[in-house]
């Protein structure tokens, strides 16, 4: 229960200045317990599983092309545009501004809920490199 509302708490505050110290005090744990115990409870760190919430709503702000990269950086709350770039890059499989300049329009006429689920990062750093060869 403590967890969810964690990851609750990342969900609706991923823009929030959040670190794992804060988040563990508001649940009542150590820092190292909560870490163990999300990890274990949904396969990746506090940390890894707020950047991507992070991610998600960055590339929403860059599909709409009204805020630059470094805007959007700042606007969901991540403090370090090569951070926030770097994990971009591995989650998304390309940079944001490349990102930013593919994608502007592709979701137009689509809901809003479709392209969110169509549009959503892959964890765990499993982004595809390139294209895959076939022999």
């Amino acid at each position: 229960m403590r967890l969810r509302r964690v990851r609750d708490r990342m969900d609706r505050e991923y823009a929030q200045p959040l670190d794992v110290e804060a988040l563990a005090r508001g649940a009542g744990m150590s820092a190292g317990h909560l870490s163990r115990q999300f990890r274990a409870a949904y396969g990746e760190s506090p940390y890894a599983y707020l950047m991507t919430r992070r991610i998600e709503r960055a590339m929403a702000l860059l599909r709409s092309g009204e805020l630059s990269v470094t805007e959007v950086c700042f606007e969901v709350g991540c403090s370090s545009l090569g951070t926030f770039s770097t994990r971009f890059a591995e989650l998304v499989g390309m940079p944001p501004s490349v990102y930013k300049a593919q994608q502007s329009q592709a979701t137009v006429g689509i809901p809003s809920c479709v392209a969110r689920q169509v549009t959503r990062p892959i964890r765990n750093r499993e982004a595809p490199v390139g294209e895959p060869e076939l022999d």
